[in-house]
C-alpha cells in the first residue's frame, strides 16, 4: 500500500478503466501521417488483400479489431464507438493501418465540391420535360 491511503490500484478508475492505456497503445503518438484525411464521418474499408492482421506480429489487438469491423465499410466515429476508445486514438491506430496497405479510407465530398442545386433543380426539370 502507499503512502497515500490509496493502495496500489490509484491509477486505475472503475468507470474510466486505466489511465495510461491510450498513450501507450499508440506509442505515445497522438497524430500520424494519414490522420489528416480521418474525419468523424470518413469511411474505413479493409482492402481485399488484408489477408489474416493476426499473424502480423507488429500489430496491437487493436489494430487486429479495427481490421475486422472494417471488413463491412465503418465510419471512424462507429469503430471509435465500437471499440470504446477515444477518436484520436483510434486516428492513430487506422492512421498506421492505412500506412500498413490493411486499410483505406474514404471521405465524402465536401460541401463545396457539390453540384449546386439550382443546377440540379434545371436537370430535374430538364428530364420532366422530356
Amino acid at each position: 500500500m502507499s503512502g497515500d491511503g490509496q493502495g496500489t490500484n490509484h491509477w486505475f478508475d472503475d468507470e474510466a478503466g486505466p489511465v495510461v492505456r491510450p498513450y501507450a497503445m499508440t506509442r505515445g503518438r497522438t497524430t500520424s501521417p494519414a490522420q489528416h484525411r480521418l474525419d468523424l464521418i470518413a469511411v474505413v474499408v479493409t482492402e481485399s488483400d488484408a489477408g489474416d492482421p493476426e499473424r502480423d506480429p507488429t500489430l496491437a489487438p487493436e489494430h487486429v479489431d479495427i481490421v475486422g469491423l472494417c471488413r463491412e465499410p465503418q465510419s471512424v466515429a462507429e469503430l471509435a464507438a465500437e471499440l470504446d476508445l477515444p477518436i484520436g486514438v483510434v486516428r492513430v491506430l487506422i492512421g498506421d493501418l492505412v500506412h500498413a496497405e490493411l486499410v483505406h479510407v474514404t471521405r465524402p465530398v465536401p460541401p463545396a465540391e457539390l453540384p449546386d442545386e439550382s443546377i440540379l433543380r434545371d436537370v430535374i426539370n430538364g428530364l420532366r420535360a422530356l
